[in-house]
């Protein structure tokens, strides 16, 4: 997989390859984590933009003026033979802090999130079940990230695709860290 192509329109999920939705805050980072992370192990694409709203084909601005209702958020295309939707979760929850509610570091507004948006019932069960256990096991009961279906998905515009592959000084949200936690049981 190529880190350096922009993705293209419409989303292209090759056959036998499943979709995660993911919002952890800002998307760039997000977007970034896991392809450095995943990029050899069965995740096909990364994809930023938004969902969770009511606006059609919402813009940058018009997410952050927080009158859409939108998340950015992370579309994930990954070959499930070689990753588990269970392993995606387990890195969503070391990765940014899902116990702020809608605020990642000094990024605030509802746009920033933390969410899971399911793309079926077996994401569903998957998803209560790894927050229940991260919720008890590494967040200390204060985790506050929603689960819900994955509705309309909108691209971001293209300058936010592979935006730190492209701008390697770029902004990245401080809570964006990889965390050293047990596995979860």
């Amino acid at each position: 997989m190529s880190t350096t192509t922009f993705p293209s329109s419409p989303v292209h999920v090759p056959e036998g390859a499943e979709k995660a939705t993911v919002a952890a805050g800002c998307f760039w980072g997000v977007e970034h984590l896991y392809r450095k992370h995943f990029a050899d192990k069965g995740l096909y694409d990364a994809r930023v933009g938004y969902i969770g709203g009511d606006a059609s084909n919402p813009s940058y601005k018009q997410v952050c003026s927080g009158n859409t209702g939108h998340a950015e958020a992370t579309l994930l295309i990954y070959d499930p033979t070689r990753l588990s939707y269970t392993q995606l979760l387990e890195f969503f929850y070391k990765m940014h802090d899902p116990t702020t509610l809608n605020q990642q570091g000094p990024d605030t507004g509802a746009q920033y999130r933390s969410g899971i948006f399911y793309h079926n019932e077996e994401q569903k069960k998957v998803a209560e079940e790894i927050t229940k256990k991260a919720n008890e096991q590494w967040w200390g009961g204060k985790i506050v990230t929603e689960i819900l279906p994955a509705k309309e998905w909108w691209d971001a515009e293209q300058y936010h695709q592979l935006y730190l592959v492209n701008n390697p000084d770029g902004y990245e949200c401080p809570s964006h860290v990889l965390r050293k936690f047990p596995e979860l049981k």
